[in-house]
């Protein structure tokens, strides 16, 4: 269990009354990267969701244990402080707090002191440039007029600052033209060479792990892992599609 980050048992999930999610097993040590595929309304965005801690999604079953502890009743500013990160697949327009606050006062809360702004607009100035964003946009208020591709570069500027134990990306290459999903990709691998951190990916689409190291590969069916292989099993999808996973239960 040592080197076991998250842990899913049973995990079982409500959205208003209806039971999503049925007893999901799930294992990730650090370091690791899974990927969790699946057609459209399969249930990924909610195990995303319910990982979190969003009060919308019910837990009527199951446990998740994260760093060995109990976190299933926990809150989302809780789990946050603890090391999980999840990037939306629609992040929210926030006006009149600027997207160099935000990072700042996560960032914050995350390590319980505060933090030098000379030695934070270094740090900052030097992601914005690696991920190609124009330093204006850290005094744009969050999300407000940006486009699809800029929102995704956002969160994974916050994903490099934030530097959680555990990061669950979701569709984040959702929308994106191929030069976004390059820079994306980019911000995402630089995440992967800290061996301590782990990733959720969740997608339904291949684009974003083209050049990332994936470790294992899940395909989720009407709310069940159905499959899970390697980063082989990445490639069968993009061939064939989720079509032969349709009818199983696991």
């Amino acid at each position: 269990m040592s080197n076991s980050l998250i842990q899913i048992n049973q995990l079982t999930v409500c959205v208003e009354e209806k039971e999503i999610l049925h007893g999901v097993d799930l294992e990730i040590k650090k370091g690791e990267t899974h990927v969790l595929m699946g057609p459209n309304g399969a249930g990924k965005s909610t195990l995303g969701y319910a990982l979190m801690g969003n009060p919308r999604y019910e837990i009527s079953g199951g446990t998740i244990y994260f760093h060995g502890k109990d976190v299933t009743a926990e809150s989302a500013d809780k789990r946050a402080k603890e090391g999980m990160f999840l990037s939306f697949q629609n992040p929210l327009e926030v006006p009149g707090l600027s997207l160099g606050s935000f990072i700042r006062g996560a960032l914050e809360q995350r390590r319980g002191c505060r933090i030098k702004l000379w030695d934070f607009k270094k740090e900052l100035k030097q992601y914005m440039e690696f991920l190609q964003i124009q330093e204006p946009y850290a005094d744009r208020d969050l999300n407000v007029g940006f486009s699809g591709g800029e929102k995704k570069k956002a969160e994974i500027l916050q994903l490099l600052m934030m530097k959680p134990d555990l990061a669950i990306l979701d569709e984040t290459d959702s929308g994106l033209d191929v030069d976004a999903v390059r820079t994306v990709s980019k911000g995402v691998r630089e995440f992967q060479k800290d061996k301590d951190r782990s990733l959720l990916i969740i997608t339904h689409n291949t684009r974003i792990l083209e050049k990332l190291d994936v470790d294992y590969t899940h395909i989720m069916v009407n709310g069940r892992i159905v499959k899970t292989g390697d980063a082989s099993l990445v490639q069968e999808i993009n061939e064939r599609g989720f079509e032969a996973y349709l009818n199983q239960k696991q």
